[in-house]
């Protein structure tokens, strides 16, 4: 099959057999992920110790933010590519990869910088201590030192999705994670590195898959495929990219200040174990939340050259199979953390206190888990749609509409245990707000045909 054929099956296969296709391979990607994320915190908890499992924490603030621009860059241009596809206008789509590369570059190398000249400043106000700064610096250091490998990595795999190679993204995606549990294992277990030796690891298995996808992309057969004439921005494809990507952007940003804020709280109301637990309690969700973007990965190029090709029935089926994953993925999540939280929170440390802590923060904090899955699928169709207005709304209103205000409430009433219960009563309340906000746009579909 030649390759603008399989960018033409996206609007010809049966639906779910074209989500299955594209989402299996997403999903073993990203529960792969999920594995090495696991392996590397536990070895990190293991053998450095609690306080290294609380310095980690610390950094997801700026390791969002990160993300944020890296997902704006690597969503928008996806979502931009597979919409043009839909519409075969080639080109526009080889100029849209050309502009994902320079952009990234441009992105990543502006962030390394600014981040470590200011990096002791930005990681005492996401609130590190004087016990865990150590430990945050040096494990930030050497990933920001390795940033803008990390943006074309991640943004590569986008754009491979979106031109019809779900399993090549895969196979980058395994990669990854099988070089880094190998390097993480070498440099922290055996080498005792420590949570520096964790950092090199990642980098450093980020970049050797990078360079393999740079190679499929400079393959000439491929529609899309890397070559001169591409890489200078031109205002109409970044101002495309930047308006989808805008919506995720702001989604990592604000998860940025709110785990800043979330990170303050509990040292507030915890101590320095608190942040610990919530680093421990924050690893599991997001181990079980990545099936479901998984999901929403295989979801997206489907959607959008459907959305592109005006065949409306194919795109909404393919959101509702969407949502019927994602939530039985989440219900599976929520019962083991139901069930087994302490037996959870051993694996990452032996230390009695941080276990007590982390096994109660993981109940509190998926006590609703299985509703989030549906708002983080019709978050993503209409990110995928360049809905960008309600795809911005919705990424908003778990974290900065509910949580935040929630954040500092719930605590004045019930103490570290009203920290914890911010985050299922805003999970709760954003799915709340997603329900009617699909529904209200199926009727103005049905009636306005978009």
């Amino acid at each position: 099959m030649d390759n603008k054929q399989v960018a033409l099956e996206l609007g010809t296969k049966p639906v779910g057999q074209l989500l299955w296709q594209y989402a299996l391979p997403a999903i073993v990607a990203m529960s792969a992920s999920s594995l090495y994320n696991i392996i590397d915190r536990a070895l990190i908890g293991q053998i450095v110790g609690p306080e290294a499992i609380a310095g980690l924490g610390i950094t997801f603030p700026l390791m969002n933010l990160s993300a944020a621009f890296g997902a704006a860059v690597g969503v928008g241009s996806s979502a931009s590519i597979s919409v043009k596809l839909g519409q075969r206008d080639y080109q526009t789509a080889q100029n849209l990869l050309g502009n994902t590369v320079t952009l990234n570059l441009i992105i990543g190398f502006s962030f390394m910088v600014i981040s470590l000249l200011f990096l002791d400043p930005i990681l005492y106000f996401f609130g590190a201590s004087d016990v865990t700064l150590p430990y945050a610096r040096e494990f930030m250091t050497i990933i920001l030192l390795g940033n803008v490998m990390t943006h074309m990595y991640f943004g590569m795999n986008a754009v491979l999705r979106a031109a019809g190679k779900p399993k090549h993204a895969m196979y980058s995606v395994l990669f990854t994670v099988a070089m880094n549990i190998v390097l993480v294992v070498m440099f922290v277990w055996w080498f005792r590195w420590g949570i520096r030796g964790a950092a090199l690891a990642t980098v450093t298995s980020q970049t050797l898959a990078m360079c393999w996808q740079l190679w499929l992309f400079s393959d000439k057969r491929e529609i899309l495929h890397l070559k001169r004439g591409i890489y200078k921005l031109k205002q109409r494809l970044v101002t495309s990219i930047i308006a989808i990507g805008i919506s995720p952007f702001l989604m990592n940003v604000t998860s940025c200040v709110i785990v800043i804020i979330m990170n303050n709280q509990f040292v507030r109301y915890g101590g320095d174990m608190a942040v610990g637990a919530y680093s421990i309690a924050n690893s599991v969700v997001m181990m079980f939340f990545m099936f479901v973007m998984g999901v929403c990965q295989g979801m997206q190029p489907i959607v959008g050259y459907n959305y592109g090709a005006e065949k409306y029935d194919r795109m909404l089926r393919c959101l509702f199979l969407a949502i019927g994953y994602a939530t039985l993925i989440l219900l599976i999540g929520w019962a083991l953390s139901m069930l087994f939280p302490r037996e959870i929170a051993r694996i990452f440390t032996t230390d009695p206190t941080l276990m007590d802590m982390s096994a109660r923060g993981i109940k509190l904090d998926m006590l609703v888990f299985f509703v989030v899955g549906s708002q983080a699928t019709i978050t993503h169709f209409f990110q995928s749609i360049g809905k960008v207005k309600v795809s911005i709304f919705l990424s908003l209103s778990r974290q900065l509409f509910l949580l935040l205000p929630m954040a500092y409430v719930f605590p004045m009433f019930w103490g570290l245990d009203g920290v914890w219960y911010s985050m299922p009563a805003s999970d709760f309340g954003s799915f709340a707000m997603t329900i009617p906000m699909l529904m209200w746009y199926m009727k103005k579909f049905r009636s306005e045909k978009l």
